[in-house]
């Protein structure tokens, strides 16, 4: 079926892509709009860019709020899309850098560029102007904080980063709960699809004022009774009789869009026929139960062995026992296929595993021994770009007819890179992001790039146990609906979006980079913000709309970050360990971080490590395990910072959280303590706290505590 996904929602000045989902790279596709709001001008389709006659993908640019309908004739028929688009978000706005403030002679500066997320990081698009002493440029922006790189020279060592912001409100949220009430005599049984809404931090609105959009999936019913369901939406309330599923084969999918000042993320629930004439729902994007509250650990493949042997499938193999004893949940490697790079990130080969690794029988032994290990194994997708030494980019380059279209072309007046491209007629230069001249973007309006990619989802989908998502903010949205809804029900999707951003969410991924807290954590290390800052950076995660808080991928550092150990030392580091495994979500560890390793991609330090910070982690790491508390997605600063009293230490370095259980994780809990103060010490020196009476007990140093508790870098107390 190359039907096009579930319906869609945007706001006006944002473009939605709109792709056949399985494409027939031979099949002919072209895409009509039926109807769109009245007060629009009607040119909204841009065709995709190939050189094809037909249109197979087509980017909606949506010019006034409404519902607009389109058809897809695609080569197994007609299939019947919707894009509900709200009012513009946007508002004028005017980001200005003073231009002594770029680290270039002033004289020596000869052209500014924007660098940022509203240009897809790319280069020489946004040129601001000088004005005065300041470089200057306009535009319209949603509400929020937006990084902005100022680049002299479209050279990126130069870059000037500052953060933008745009006053607004921030973006409501919701969650789908449902029921069936049984009707009696002439009163029909009613399906009820209720949604939770929730506001931003900042909202003065009671969430009853915001308004909810109920959208039935086209693909489960005809026209006639899409409206005829939606027609019975009341206010956040979609009460349905079942006679109106009548006619309705299998299932249905109903989506909710939460909506004021601006819209939220969509939520979704599946309602099928159980088989004895009753129904069950779902969530249809639920995460897998294992990957709930998962402890995962990053291994940068080829430093993992240490600095004398190689490493291979056969030694991180060998080492699975070190990742016991951390208690670890899921392992992610970076990228273990066939490239000419260290890092591997420019892949060359999709199918095959790089020969220095090992084969793909060593890389599956590899997960079937963390399997027996309860360790599942995440998987680095890189799928936005190639390689440049790929074959089909090469063939591309070459002219080759079939290729010509397998990746994004650009002007050449954009090009930063130096190199003397082979020019094409689609376009002089290859698109690629920042200054990476080396891996060209993939081409996600030609089909027969989408059907490749999906061949490898599917390829590595049978091995692994999830994909971390390489450079997800630069593959269309359509295309991770389509992966969501195509690997095994209990498979992991991990996106790095930066910033983060819930709109990956939108039944695409199961858990986000949480930028706000690396951000935070960052500057709490430095002593920019006191550690307090942790209560700010979740609320942040509210505020841009995120309805789950367990859905975050807690981190202190990566492969693409300074070590925290060498930029804000070993108390700071021990601290923001500390908050990723006591916070709701996943903490991560990157390998060496509990090893005092300075370098970001050095030798793992296995003979010459920390132990003490090891211990330290493996200590976090169990006491999560054994508290059900802190896997929960409930934590309460206000409570948690009132409940304590630095009487010694720097009370900007202290900050205090309650975690509690709650109805939904206490089910099935015989263990553990269901209210936890965890206490976090961010300084060199010791703190003590006053504590409530009801503490009697440091779980994570196992002392007894009598209403003051010296906390070091963390307590947990109960």
């Amino acid at each position: 079926m190359h039907e096009p996904g579930p319906p869609r929602a945007t706001s006006v000045g944002r473009s939605v892509e709109l792709a056949p989902r399985d494409p027939d790279p031979s099949g002919r596709y072209e895409w009509t709009v039926l109807d769109a709001p009245v007060d629009g001008d009607g040119d909204v389709l841009e065709p995709g860019a190939t050189s094809r006659p037909d249109d197979p993908v087509v980017h909606l640019r949506p010019d006034a709020p409404g519902t607009y309908v389109l058809r897809l004739d695609a080569p197994d028929g007609s299939h019947r899309q919707r894009v509900r688009a709200f009012p513009d978000e946007r508002r004028e706005t005017e980001i200005r850098v003073p231009a002594s403030d770029l680290p270039v002679a002033d004289d020596a500066v000869e052209r500014v560029s924007l660098l940022w997320r509203h240009n897809d990081r790319l280069l020489a698009r946004d040129r601001p102007t000088r004005e005065g002493d300041e470089w200057v440029y306009r535009s319209r922006l949603p509400p929020g904080r937006h990084g902005v790189g100022f680049v002299a020279n479209d050279d990126r060592s130069t870059e000037r980063h500052v953060v933008h912001e745009v006053e607004g409100p921030g973006r409501p949220r919701l969650s789908l709960d449902w029921s069936v009430e049984v009707g009696n005599g002439d009163a029909p049984s009613i399906l009820r699809v209720t949604a939770d809404v929730g506001v931003p931090p900042d909202s003065e609105r009671d969430p009853a004022d915001v308004d909810v959009a109920f959208l039935v999936d086209d693909r489960d019913a005809d026209p006639e009774t899409v409206d005829r369901i939606e027609a019975r939406s009341d206010g956040h309330t979609l009460a349905v009789p079942l006679r109106d599923l009548d006619g309705v084969d299998g299932g249905i999918r109903i989506h909710a869009v939460p909506h004021a000042e601006r819209r939220g993320a969509m939520a979704t629930v599946r309602v099928d026929p159980d088989g004895d004439g009753s129904l069950a729902a779902t969530d249809p994007h639920a995460r897998p139960t294992w990957a709930e509250s998962p402890t995962v650990y990053e291994v940068y493949v080829r430093s993992f062995a240490g600095d004398t042997l190689p490493t291979t499938f056969r030694e991180i193999e060998r080492r699975i026992p070190y990742l016991e004893s951390l208690a670890v949940d899921a392992l992610w490697l970076t990228p273990v296929l066939a490239s000419p790079t260290e890092h591997g990130y420019h892949v060359t080969d999709y199918f095959e595993t790089a020969d220095d690794l090992g084969s793909r029988s060593a890389f599956e032994s590899l997960v079937d021994a963390c399997h027996d290990a309860g360790i599942r194994v995440v998987f680095d997708l890189v799928i936005n770009h190639t390689s440049r030494d790929h074959p089909a980019f090469q063939l591309h380059s070459a002219g080759v007819p079939e290729y010509a279209d397998r990746y994004r072309r650009a002007d050449a007046a954009v090009d930063v890179t130096g190199i003397d491209w082979a020019e094409l007629p689609a376009g002089a230069v290859p698109e690629y992001h920042f200054d990476w001249g080396r891996i060209p973007n993939l081409n996600y309006d030609d089909p027969a790039v989408r059907a490749w990619m999906l061949s490898v989802v599917d390829e590595w989908a049978s091995v692994v146990d999830g994909f971390r998502a390489d450079v997800a903010w630069g593959v269309p949205h359509g295309f991770w609906k389509e992966v969501a809804d195509r690997v095994p029900d209990d498979f992991l999707l991990l996106d790095e979006t930066l910033p983060h951003d819930p709109f990956y969410g939108e039944g695409e991924f199961d858990l986000h980079y949480d930028t706000s807290l690396y951000g935070t954590l960052n500057a709490i290390g430095s002593g920019r913000a006191p550690a307090d800052a942790v209560a700010d950076a979740l609320e942040r995660t509210t505020w841009l709309g995120f309805d789950d808080p367990s859905a975050q991928l807690r981190y202190v550092e990566n492969h693409d970050e300074d070590r925290y150990l060498a930029t804000h030392g070993r108390a700071a580091l021990r601290a923001a360990a500390a908050v990723t495994f006591t916070l709701p979500g996943a903490p991560m560890v990157y390998a060496g971080q509990e090893r005092g390793n300075e370098t970001t991609r050095g030798p793992f330090r296995w003979h010459d490590g920390d132990n003490a910070l090891t211990e330290f982690h493996r200590r976090l790491s169990a006491l999560r395990d054994a508290e059900p508390a802190l896997r929960a997605p409930n934590v309460d600063f206000a409570t948690g910072s009132g409940a304590i009293e630095v009487v010694a230490g720097d009370p900007d370095r202290v900050t205090a959280y309650e975690r509690t259980i709650g109805t939904e994780s206490a089910a099935g809990t015989t263990t553990g303590h269901d209210r936890l103060l965890v206490v976090v010490n961010f300084a060199e020196a010791p703190a003590t706290v006053e504590v409530p009476d009801r503490i009697d007990r440091d779980l994570f140093a196992a002392d007894p505590v009598d209403g003051e508790a010296v906390v070091e870098s963390v307590a947990v107390l109960a």
